[in-house]
């Protein structure tokens, strides 16, 4: 699975293995979540690296694993 997404990109692979990547901004010492508008080139981009991988995954299961997984999502 590593050698197939990060053949499509390392960004992606980073995904999997971190958190997901929420833009945020500080103010008064308080981290507040960006709005959609708000976002980076390079905030938009990771984020959307954070969706393809959850499309790899999710398309790589059969039917019974993706109802049980995306309870969850």
């Amino acid at each position: 699975m590593k050698i197939f997404v990060e053949s499509i990109d390392r960004g992606i692979w980073d995904a999997i293995e971190n958190d997901p990547f929420v833009p945020k901004f500080e103010k008064d010492n308080v981290f507040i979540e960006k709005t959609w508008s708000q976002w980076t080139e390079t905030e938009s981009k990771t984020v959307q690296f954070d969706c393809i991988a959850k499309n790899i995954i999710t398309s790589a299961l059969n039917s019974n694993e993706f109802f049980r997984v995306s309870q969850y999502a």
